[in-house]
Order: structure tokens, then C-alpha cells, then sequence
């Protein structure tokens, strides 16, 4: 990664999102030092324009942003650095620098669907998604019908509990079938777009 750090002498700006709510946590700025720092660890570091170092953050409070990915901008000057963050991550205790609420367990499905993705790519052995895509797409098919009909016993004559779980349980399946066709969540998400009016 070719990082621009000459236009702000010797920094550039850090913005820290959420991996799974893709909610922006923070905006921070990193030298050379501290972005090699957060490569190395896996715990954003930051250079620290007021105390003239580089601090990690949750140094003190334990609220650490483990690394998940950087990406930089088109001009290499800026990084979007993807976390799952512990804790807060405001110094006034609030999730977001920005008093945000950093919920929204929606966009943990894309994290799941991207984490089948990459069960598809490399089928690792032991993995019951893995043998999920070896039977096919009858038995995920198959499956996905089992589910549904939990499902809807559970709607009707069950609790509100199992419900839940039997619904999570449908919608992981139709993740894996969709992911075996070659579709997406996102596939779903436009055909529904197109009719809704």
C-alpha cells in the first residue's frame, strides 16, 4: 500500500469504521510509525498531534479497535480502517466520537454472507457450511425447506424464543444456497427495490 504521508507533514487522516455496523467510530490521524504500529499488533494506533507520540488506542481504558482491514482513498492521503472495536470508542463513553448509538445487528448478515463467501472460496474441512456446499444444491435446497418449516411451526404453536431461532437458522441456510447459485443478499435486496413503488 502506497500511503501519501507528505501533505499534512508526515500524517494523514484515520477513518475508523465499524466492520460489522459499518457504522464511522472516529476520525483519528496516523504517521508512517503508527500505521506500521497497527499492521504489527492489530490495535489502532494513532499519532497524537496534542501529546506529540503515538498512542494505541484503549491504551488505558482497554477499549481497543483490532484491525480488520485498511483501505486508502483515490489520492493515498486518507485511510478508512475497518474495526471491530471493545467498548466505547469516544473518551466521553459513547460509542461513536459523534454520540451515535453503534447498533444496527442488520449489517452483521452482510458480515455472515461475506463469511460464507469465503467458506465457498476455500472449503476448509471440518466446517459444517463446507459440507453444506459438498452435498449440493438439492441438499441445501432440501435444507432451506426443513428450516422453513421449523420456522413456521414455531410462528404458530411455539415460542417466541424458538421463533427467533428457527427464522436465524432459515436465514443462514438461504445465505449458503444463495451463495452456492452465485447470488447475494444484495441480489434480494434489488429485485424487492424494483417492487416496491
Amino acid at each position: 500500500m502506497n500511503i501519501d504521508f507528505s501533505k499534512l507533514d508526515g500524517l494523514v487522516p484515520a477513518i475508523i469504521q465499524d466492520a460489522q455496523t459499518s457504522r464511522v467510530l472516529m476520525l483519528g490521524f496516523m504517521n508512517e510509525e503508527a500505521y506500521q504500529k497497527t499492521l504489527k499488533t492489530g490495535k489502532v494506533t494513532f499519532y497524537s498531534r496534542t501529546k506529540k507520540r503515538l498512542w494505541t488506542k484503549g491504551e488505558e481504558s482497554g477499549n481497543f479497535l483490532h484491525l480488520v482491514s485498511i483501505l486508502t482513498d483515490c489520492d493515498n492521503d486518507t485511510l478508512l480502517i475497518k474495526v471491530n472495536p471493545t467498548g466505547p470508542v469516544c473518551h466521553k463513553g459513547t460509542d461513536t466520537c459523534w454520540s451515535e448509538s453503534n447498533q444496527g445487528d442488520i449489517f452483521f448478515l452482510d458480515y455472515l454472507q461475506k463469511f460464507i463467501q469465503q467458506r465457498f472460496k476455500e472449503m476448509p474441512e471440518g466446517s459444517y457450511t463446507t459440507s453444506l456446499f459438498q452435498k449440493g444444491v438439492n441438499r441445501m435446497a432440501q435444507k432451506l425447506g426443513e428450516e422453513a418449516v421449523e420456522t413456521v411451526i414455531e410462528a404458530t404453536n411455539g415460542t417466541d424464543e424458538m421463533f427467533l431461532y428457527e427464522a436465524s437458522d432459515l436465514l443462514y441456510h438461504l445465505i449458503v444456497l444463495l451463495t452456492s447459485k452465485g447470488y447475494s443478499l444484495d441480489d434480494l435486496g434489488k429485485e424487492l427495490k424494483k417492487r416496491h413503488k
